[in-house]
């Protein structure tokens, strides 16, 4: 697993950290242009990241620290990610807005419970009382990406291959997929109309992580296009290409 934080003190600097330390991949979401790193502690951090991972930013060179980029970063994380972990939150925490955020992307929200007296386990509460999975170590995590992170890899293969193989039409490779019968479920749910993950999921009858894997493959085969709030369109597929 590729470990995806925002380089902040705390959790997220401890995340980075034991990926590096591990031999692992950990991607730095900044809220700063890239020729910045904020904050100043997070330097060394950021130095060991530019060699074993890497750091992105929306945001163009020399951009500050603005209170308002870190919010918006947070999108960027949840979406890179095939789930989001909570450790700690207050009710008020930015960490919150990344959770919504994984919701609406059609993300898993994975939140760690605390102490009743403890002001930065009342997020997760409430995330857990809304839905978010409770989880106590790393193996109630594997658990739960273990099959969605296969399937994501089996299917990214199969989409190499079929990139190197030039003999096939596009329109016939996309038909082909519609063949399924899950598939062909999703893309008669879909219109022509922007329609959030939330709705797909109750329209189909597919779980949230079969939903995220399969409109993945639509968008890569230029079937589906993301839109704004992770909102879902459909394409022609006879016009769609890999």
């Amino acid at each position: 697993m590729t470990i995806t934080s925002g380089l902040a003190s705390g959790i997220d600097t401890a995340a980075h950290i034991a990926a590096l330390d591990a031999g692992a991949l950990t991607i730095a979401v900044n809220g700063t242009g890239l020729d910045r790193v904020y904050p100043r502690s997070s330097q060394a951090v950021a130095e060991r990241i530019h060699s074993q991972g890497a750091m992105i930013s929306e945001l163009p060179l020399g951009s500050p620290p603005l209170r308002r980029h870190f919010p918006s970063r947070n999108r960027i994380i949840s979406g890179l990610s095939l789930a989001v972990l909570v450790i700690e939150a207050g009710l008020n925490s930015g960490t919150l807005i990344t959770a919504r955020k994984a919701a609406e992307q059609g993300r898993d929200v994975f939140a760690l419970p605390g102490s009743l007296h403890n002001p930065m386990a009342k997020g997760c509460h409430r995330l857990i009382r809304e839905g978010a999975r409770l989880v106590e170590t790393t193996a109630d995590i594997m658990q739960e990406l273990g099959p969605l992170a296969a399937e994501l890899q089996m299917e990214l293969r199969q989409r190499l291959e079929i990139a190197d193989d030039d003999q096939v039409p596009t329109a016939e490779k996309n038909e082909s997929l519609l063949e399924d019968p899950d598939y062909s479920r999703v893309w008669k749910v879909l219109g022509y109309e922007p329609k959030p993950v939330d709705t797909i999921i109750e329209q189909t009858g597919l779980s949230a992580r079969e939903i995220s894997s399969m409109l993945l493959m639509m968008e890569l085969k230029g079937l589906v296009v993301k839109q704004r709030g992770g909102r879902y369109i459909r394409c022609n597929p006879a016009r769609a290409e890999t």
